[in-house]
């Protein structure tokens, strides 16, 4: 196999994953408005010290395990490669923490933010250890990188003042519009980048 061959195939295969992504972060960004949307609706008032309402306990159980089948089609499109390892551990912690939010659903939002808080922290820097990996195969992964980091403060946050008074379920509302905005610009960034690649 000569070197422009090699040089076209590793081309095409960038260009599929980056097309698989983009797919991937308007679905995600999709879920996020859309949950966003029904805690606002339903269950934003819910504060520290409530028992979460059956909406509000499944609306927090579905956000990380929505994650970890988003990580794993992720996985699929980007096949093999260095960041493998990395997003077992993420669907791992994914499942772990949807298994955690089932048990904290039956106590009180301060107990479940907590554990969001906690996920967030870890998942958001798990996504910037994939976005640096990723970013010479597939490029543009600036916003993937700005979105870990600020999902680690985001989930520092969250589970240090989940005990607070004033903690309430529409701070978990505005991390995921945040990430939804972060997953758009990311589309924006790989588009950008595909089109140049053409040229």
């Amino acid at each position: 196999m000569t070197q422009t061959t090699v040089t076209s195939t590793t081309s095409a295969t960038a260009a599929t994953t980056s097309s698989g992504l983009r797919s991937l972060h308007l679905i995600r960004v999709a879920f996020s408005l859309i949950w966003v949307a029904l805690v606002f609706t339903t269950s934003a008032t819910l504060v520290s010290a409530d028992e979460p309402t059956m909406i509000a306990a499944v609306l927090l159980v579905v956000y990380p395990l929505w994650d970890a089948v988003a990580t794993l089609i992720e996985r699929r499109l980007a096949g093999t490669g260095s960041t493998n390892g990395v997003s077992t551990v993420n669907i791992g912690l994914g499942l772990a923490t949807t298994a955690g939010m089932i048990v904290a659903v039956f106590s009180t939002i301060g107990t479940a933010l907590l554990v969001f808080g906690v996920w967030a922290l870890l998942s958001g820097a798990i996504q910037l250890v994939v976005a640096i990996r990723r970013r010479r195969t597939v490029g543009a992964q600036w916003p993937m990188a700005v979105s870990g980091g600020q999902s680690v403060l985001a989930g520092a946050v969250i589970a240090a003042t989940s005990a607070s008074a004033a903690s309430n379920l529409s701070t978990v509302a505005g991390y995921s519009a945040f990430g939804a905005f972060w997953f758009l610009v990311s589309v924006v960034a790989l588009s950008i980048r595909g089109r140049r690649g053409k040229r």
